[in-house]
């Protein structure tokens, strides 16, 4: 890196490398039919499903990485959403909701990836903890906002609780701790590049999950 990126804080750096996946995600054919009304509560459902097994993977390692000092500063337990999606899973499949839940061939690859870095390389778990829960926190109010909307949940209910951070009061203060903890992480300017490229890489991984989520629905339509 040059000496502008150097001076340039990792969480403005990340932002602004990331900035073309990260919009290529977002208007991706999947998440604009769903937002604009062009799918049904069963397309919604499905992304939903897909979620599970992404965090399931990403919080299956908080207990490993707790005293990682990379990694640990992020395990933050007000941002665990397993159990909300877990109720999410309860009300839109019914009280057997684990029953034949499979995930998509993208969603597998994107889990077995956070495992790894879990496993074997904190920053790029890093990258995938803050390609997810910062988007959580933001972009993902959006679609907590439609699905109510179109589909009538209640406010902040059962259906939209993963994207509801009970415990987070001040989620613009909270965004701010998170990124002065991306700035003083624990890592060299190498590592901070193989961590961007990994961001990179994940949001890669939610626009093949999106693809697949696509595919599947225009087969079914």
């Amino acid at each position: 890196m040059d000496a502008t990126a150097t001076a340039t804080p990792f969480s403005t750096l990340l932002r602004e490398a990331t900035h073309e996946e990260h919009t290529r995600t977002n208007t991706s054919t999947f998440m604009t039919d769903m937002l604009n009304g062009g799918l049904g509560v069963d397309a919604y459902t499905r992304y939903t499903e897909q979620l599970w097994f992404v965090y399931g993977a990403l919080e299956r390692a908080t207990d490993l990485l707790a005293d990682d000092p990379v990694a640990g500063p992020f395990v933050r337990t007000e941002l665990a959403r397993t159990p909300e999606l877990e109720r999410d899973l309860a009300y839109l499949r019914g009280a057997d909701w684990r029953t034949g839940l499979e995930p998509l061939p993208a969603t597998a690859t994107y889990a077995a990836r956070i495992e790894e870095c879990a496993r074997t390389w904190p920053g790029g778990y890093v990258a995938h903890h803050y390609t997810r829960y910062l988007g959580d926190l933001s972009g993902g109010q959006i679609v907590r906002d439609t699905a109510e909307k179109t589909w009538g949940f209640a406010r902040k209910g059962d259906g939209v609780r993963f994207y509801v951070f009970e415990s987070i009061t001040n989620p613009a203060a909270f965004k701010r701790g998170y990124r002065e903890m991306l700035d003083a992480v624990a890592a060299d300017e190498l590592e901070k590049r193989r961590m961007v490229e990994e961001c990179k890489r994940a949001f890669d991984f939610n626009g093949a999950v999106f693809a697949e989520l696509t595919a599947s629905f225009s087969r079914s339509a």
